[in-house]
C-alpha cells in the first residue's frame, strides 16, 4: 500500500443495523478496487473484515475491523463495526476515530433500531453522516419509503444524492442528482443512460433541495442561488462538506452492495464532500485531557490513541491507534503517556481485516497497528517523550446484565482469570468480579450475545471450559426487636480453666454496628471488654436466618461475672458469641435484600408495558421525566433480586428501543413469603 499524506485520507465508521448489509458493502468495495479476486460471504465465513472464529460460526460482526481502501488517489479506512446491540462499544470507539459515519439501511427492511440509534448518536456527538440505502435489488426493496420516513424522523436535511431505476427485480441503477446523470449497471460496470423523461422534473427539484442546503452555508453563495446563477462543482464542493460538517445535510445514496450498483458514486461521495482529518471544520474525536492541544498536521509533535486491542492467538496483543499529529515510524520511541512507561516497538504495519501491510511510517490522520506492546491498552495515549499529551480515556456503557462463572475443572481457577484478563484488553466493556461476600466470579456486559461469545472464545481459545451457575444476592440480616440475654463460656478439663459470663442487650440501631458498655462495679473488667466487642464483630458474619451477614445492630455490654483464675479474653470473646446466637434469635431477626435505582429511557409507546413490568418485579415507578429527544426517563426502585435478567427483558419489551443503568441504593426487608424460600434454600446449600 502506498503512502498518502493527511488530506488524501477519510475515516469512516461503517454502521448500522445487524444484518444490513455492512461487512457485503465492505467485500463489495475491496472487489471493486481490485484488492480481492471474488467477494466472499458472510454465510460462507469467508469475508475480510469477519474472520475470527465466534464471528464466522456465529455469522455476524462482533469486533471492530480496519479495511483500508484505495479510490482515485485516495485512502478510505473503513471501521467495520458489530450492529448487534451488545457490541455498542465497540460502535463508540470506532466512531470517536472517524471523521464521519457511513450508515447502512437495509432497503427490505427500513429503519430498523440499529439505524434509529446511530443516527441519534451521531447527531448527538455533531459527527457527520452519509445514509447508504443497501440491497435495492432485493424483492420488497422501498426507496421512496425509507426516504419518507426518514424525512418524518429527521427532517429535510436527509437528501437523496441519488434516485433509483426500479427497485427489487426491475433495479437496474441510480439517477446521480448532483451530475445529473443516469447509470444503469451490469454487476459492477456501469454505462450511462439517459434519465427517463418522466423522471426529469423529479431529478430537478432534488437537485434545487441540494443547491438550497449548498446556499445556505456561505453568504456568497446565498447570493448565486438568488440570482440564479449556476453553482459550479467547486461551489458544490464546498457548500456541501460545509453542510455535511454542520449537519445540515445528510446525504443519502441508494445501491447494492451484493451487484455492486451505486458504489462508485458513494465512493466519489466520500472522497470529495467527506472531510479529510486535517480540515479545520473536521470532528475532532479524541478530547485532550492536558492543555497540549495537538493539530492534525504530520509537521506536529508525534500523539496517537490506541482505540481497539485485539489478541492474535499467533502475533500475540496488536494495538490499533490513530495517529492524531506527526506521525509514527519504525524507529520512533512510544512512550505510553497514560501509564508513563517507554514502550518497545514490535512490527509498525496497516491492518486489512487480519492482514498486516508493513508500514514504514504511518501519518497524521491514519490508522495502523503495533503489535507485542507490553503495558499499553485500549483509550492509552501514545506520544514522544519530549512532547508528550495525554487524551482522555474512552469511556464504556455499564454492564447491564452478570453471569455467575465457574471453571468444570478445578484445577482451571488460576487459567481463567489470566483468559478473562485477555479478553478484556480486546473488549474493556467486559467486567469481572470477584465477589467479596458470595465468593462467586461474575462476568458482566452489555447482553447475554456478548457474554455467551466470551465463554465460547474462554474454551475455544483459552481451553477453559465454565458453566454459569444461579447468581447470588448479597443479602443481609438484622433485627426489628429487642433482647436481654446472659452469654456464658465455662470450661474445666483438668489444668487451667476458662471462665467467661456475660450479659448483653440487644437492639436495632441506624448504624451498621455499635458495641457500648454499661458495667458497675467491675463485674467485667474493663480488659476484657475489646474481647467481647471482638467476638460480636466475629459472629455479624453469619445471621441465625441463613447465614447472612447481619447489619444495624446495637450491643450492650451491662452485667457479667468473671473468674479470678480462669477468665481470660478467649472466654469473654467465646461467651460474647453465645450470647449473640442467643440474642438474635429473640430480637426478631429478618432478612434484608439489597434495593437497587433504575433508571429506564424508552420511547413513549412503550410506558405501559416499562411500568406493568416494574410492579410485577415488586418495583416501584419514582418519577417519570419527559426528555427533549421524545422518550421518557423512568425512575424506579426494585429489588436486585427481581432484575438479573432485566437486560433481556427490557430489549424485549421494546425491541431494543429501551436502555437503563442501575446502582444500589439500600437494603429493605424482604417479604415473609420469599423470606421463608431463602432461608430453607440455604439450609439445603
Amino acid at each position: 500500500m502506498k503512502a498518502y499524506t493527511t488530506d488524501k485520507i477519510r475515516n469512516l465508521a461503517l454502521v448500522g443495523h445487524s444484518g444490513s448489509g455492512k461487512t457485503t458493502l465492505t467485500e463489495a468495495m475491496l472487489y471493486n478496487t481490485g484488492v480481492i479476486g471474488r467477494m466472499g460471504k458472510v454465510e460462507d465465513g469467508n469475508t475480510v473484515s469477519d474472520f475470527s472464529k465466534e464471528e464466522t460460526k456465529r455469522k455476524i460482526s462482533i469486533n471492530t475491523s480496519i479495511v483500508p481502501i484505495e479510490w482515485k488517489d485516495t485512502k478510505v479506512n473503513l471501521i467495520d463495526t458489530p450492529g448487534y446491540f451488545d457490541f455498542q462499544s465497540e460502535v463508540f470507539s470506532a466512531l470517536r476515530a472517524s471523521e464521519a459515519a457511513l450508515i447502512v439501511i437495509d432497503a427490505t427492511n427500513g429503519i430498523q433500531v440499529g439505524t434509529e440509534k446511530v443516527l441519534k448518536y451521531t447527531k448527538e456527538i455533531d459527527l457527520p453522516r452519509i445514509i447508504f440505502v443497501n440491497k435495492m435489488e432485493k424483492e420488497n426493496a422501498k426507496f421512496a419509503k425509507i426516504v419518507s420516513d426518514l424525512h418524518i424522523e429527521y427532517s429535510k436535511r436527509v437528501i437523496p444524492f441519488t434516485l433509483t431505476l426500479g427497485e427489487g427485480e426491475d433495479f437496474k441503477g441510480i439517477i446521480d442528482v448532483l451530475n445529473r446523470k443516469a447509470y444503469e449497471y451490469d454487476g459492477f460496470e456501469r454505462k450511462e443512460v439517459p434519465i427517463p423523461e418522466n423522471r426529469v422534473d423529479e431529478v430537478e427539484v432534488v437537485y434545487n433541495e441540494i443547491c438550497e442546503v449548498v446556499a445556505e452555508t456561505d453568504e456568497e453563495l446565498m447570493e448565486k442561488y438568488f440570482s440564479g446563477e449556476t453553482f459550479t462543482h467547486e461551489d458544490l464542493m464546498q457548500g456541501i462538506t460545509a453542510a455535511l460538517l454542520e449537519g445540515t445535510a445528510v446525504p443519502l445514496v441508494a445501491g447494492s452492495a451484493e451487484t455492486g450498483a451505486g458504489l462508485d458514486v458513494l465512493f466519489d461521495l466520500i472522497i470529495e464532500y467527506m472531510p479529510s482529518p486535517d480540515d479545520k471544520r473536521a470532528k475532532y474525536g479524541f478530547r485532550h485531557q492536558d492543555e497540549e492541544f495537538r493539530e492534525v498536521s504530520v509537521d506536529a509533535p508525534m500523539a496517537a490513541v490506541v482505540f481497539k486491542t485485539v489478541v492474535d492467538p499467533f502475533v500475540g496483543k496488536i494495538s490499533i491507534f490513530k495517529v492524531i499529529s506527526g506521525k509514527v515510524t519504525k524507529d520512533a520511541e512510544i512512550y505510553n503517556v497514560s501509564k508513563d512507561k517507554v514502550e518497545k516497538l514490535g512490527g509498525l504495519f496497516y491492518l486489512r481485516g487480519k492482514e498486516q501491510i508493513d508500514a514504514k511510517e504511518i501519518v497524521a490522520g491514519d490508522i495502523g497497528a503495533i503489535s507485542k506492546l507490553s503495558v499499553t491498552q485500549t483509550g492509552d495515549t501514545l506520544a514522544s517523550k519530549a512532547n508528550p499529551t495525554l487524551f482522555k480515556p474512552l469511556k464504556y456503557p455499564s454492564p447491564t446484565l452478570f453471569f455467575a462463572i465457574e471453571p468444570k475443572t478445578k484445577g482451571d481457577e488460576d487459567k481463567i482469570s489470566s483468559a478473562l484478563g485477555r479478553l478484556q484488553e480486546e473488549d474493556p466493556s467486559l467486567v469481572t468480579n470477584r465477589d467479596k461476600e458470595t465468593k462467586q466470579l461474575t462476568l458482566g456486559g452489555q447482553g447475554n450475545v456478548q457474554l455467551q461469545v466470551a465463554l465460547d472464545r474462554l474454551k475455544d481459545e483459552f481451553g477453559v471450559e465454565t458453566e454459569i451457575i444461579p447468581l447470588r444476592i448479597a443479602y443481609r440480616e438484622t433485627i426489628k426487636g429487642k433482647s436481654d440475654v446472659q452469654g456464658k463460656h465455662k470450661k474445666q478439663s483438668g489444668g487451667a480453666g476458662q471462665y467467661g459470663d456475660v450479659f448483653i442487650r440487644f437492639e436495632p440501631s441506624a448504624e451498621e454496628f455499635e458495641f457500648d458498655e454499661e458495667v458497675f462495679g467491675g463485674a467485667v473488667p474493663k480488659n476484657y471488654f475489646p474481647a467481647v466487642e471482638k467476638g460480636l464483630m466475629e459472629s455479624l458474619e453469619k445471621g441465625p436466618l441463613a447465614g447472612y451477614p447481619v447489619v444495624n445492630l446495637k450491643a450492650t455490654l451491662y452485667d457479667g461475672s468473671y473468674h479470678p483464675v480462669d477468665s481470660n479474653e478467649m472466654a469473654f470473646k467465646l461467651a460474647a458469641q453465645l450470647a449473640f446466637r442467643k440474642g438474635i434469635k429473640e430480637a426478631n431477626p429478618v432478612l434484608l435484600e439489597p434495593i437497587m435505582k433504575v433508571e429506564i429511557t424508552v420511547p413513549d409507546e412503550y410506558m405501559g408495558d416499562i411500568m406493568g413490568d416494574m410492579n410485577k418485579r415488586r418495583g416501584r415507578i419514582l418519577g417519570m421525566d419527559p426528555q427533549t429527544d421524545g422518550t421518557q426517563l423512568v425512575i424506579a426502585e426494585a429489588p436486585h433480586a427481581e432484575l438479573f435478567e432485566y437486560a433481556i427483558d427490557l430489549r424485549s419489551m421494546t425491541q431494543a428501543r429501551g436502555e437503563f443503568s442501575m446502582e444500589f441504593v439500600r437494603y429493605e426487608e424482604v417479604p415473609s413469603n420469599i423470606a421463608e424460600k431463602i432461608i430453607e434454600e440455604s439450609k439445603e446449600d
